[in-house]
């Protein structure tokens, strides 16, 4: 993975972006610190597509069932 600065990818944005194009994960940071990633598109989709796989595994969807006129007791 490449760390680049914030200037330094407004000064090689075009270069940079081609790296991403080409396959490359770019960490974009200010002092030090990420605050963005930029990943193929292609990989981005398949990144989600595994975290979605996850979520499926621990996901609860009970709620999402009920009965939208129900109506439900609070505990004190």
């Amino acid at each position: 993975m490449l760390s680049v600065g914030i200037s330094e990818f407004r000064s090689n944005m075009n270069a940079i972006l081609q790296k991403v194009q080409g396959g490359e994960i770019v960490s974009l940071q200010v002092r030090g610190l990420e605050v963005a990633k930029l990943v193929p598109s292609d990989l981005a989709s398949d990144l989600a597509l595994l975290e979605l796989e996850r979520l499926r595994e621990t996901a609860y969807v009970g709620d999402l069932l009920s009965n939208l006129d129900e109506t439900w007791d609070i505990l004190r």
